[in-house]
């Protein structure tokens, strides 16, 4: 087998629409276009999801949803996740460095959410006030 003997199979590539021969064919003269109208000139197509004018359909549905670009950097934190950490003083580098809250987290949240058994300090953490009370009554204290 040689490189300059290589075939394509039988009926792979489909032969090109040759258009303009003449009017022997039914692509000659205006190449099976038809006679005038926007489709038959030149860059003559429109936009999609063009209707004729007519409202289009993806300007008659009403926008939805939101997504808040926020929302990614901050992380809520569950009171029974801070029982398996070993450090006195939990702020937000504790929290990372424990992967309870992912790395690029800017702010974080403490709800209450599970039991705390251990006292501990809260440090540069937001909190709320169910949370709150459960650290004070496990014998921690907050600062925010």
């Amino acid at each position: 087998m040689y490189l300059n003997t290589i075939q394509a199979a039988e009926g792979s590539r489909k032969k090109s629409k040759r258009v303009g021969r003449g009017i022997g064919c039914t692509l000659g003269k205006t190449c099976g276009r038809g006679h005038k109208g926007q489709k038959a000139r030149s860059g003559g197509f429109h936009k999609v999801g063009f209707e004729g004018g007519q409202m289009p359909l993806q300007r008659r549905l009403p926008k939805v949803g939101f997504v808040s670009r926020s929302a990614k950097y901050s992380a809520e934190v569950r009171l029974s996740e801070l029982n398996g950490l070993e450090a006195d003083v939990i702020d937000l580098q504790v929290l990372i460095d424990a992967n309870i809250v992912p790395a690029f987290t800017k702010k974080a949240k403490l709800i209450k959410s599970g039991e705390l058994t251990k006292a501990v300090n809260i440090k540069g953490i937001n909190v709320t006030v169910g949370a709150k009370e459960s650290v004070e009554a496990a014998g921690g204290k907050v600062e925010v």
